[in-house]
């Protein structure tokens, strides 16, 4: 798998739009997911350069396999640096280890710690444990 890095400084991509990757994220992160409206806000978070962030997009014979977005919190030490927001592979391409090398390549390439939120029940709980994430909180949330 090949991997292509968007972000503010490298600039949107004129293959894989906005809106070629926010139509896959929605497709692919089924239950898990949120409207593409909500999807393209967090991608044009990461291309403003007063916030920031990178999208990365997972590459196999010229196909998206799989799509990640970190956002940047403009925080450190007490919050980490980056938020995964949203991560998916292609249903058709699962257990084939691409979403465990989307992981360590936003691991890698995230300057600082990062956080991300996952339901008990998510198949790719696991995973993340296996790479290393804890459960440090309960996170809680107040809807208005």
């Amino acid at each position: 798998m090949e991997f292509k890095q968007i972000n503010d400084t490298t600039g949107e991509d004129k293959i894989y739009t906005n809106q070629i990757l926010a139509l896959f994220l929605y497709a692919h992160l089924e239950q898990y997911g949120d409207t593409v409206a909500d999807i393209t806000k967090c991608m044009d978070y990461v291309m403003n350069p007063a916030k920031g962030g990178n999208i990365i997009v997972g590459i196999d014979e010229q196909k998206i396999v799989g799509v990640v977005i970190l956002n940047n919190t403009g925080m450190k030490d007490f919050i980490p640096e980056n938020i995964l927001v949203y991560i998916a592979v292609d249903s058709s391409h699962r257990g084939k280890g691409y979403g465990k090398q989307l992981m360590e390549k936003a691991i890698s390439i995230a300057e600082g710690n990062i956080a991300l939120h996952v339901e008990p029940d998510n198949p790719a709980k696991k995973l993340y444990e296996k790479l290393g994430f804890t459960n440090k909180y309960l996170e809680m949330r107040l809807i208005k």
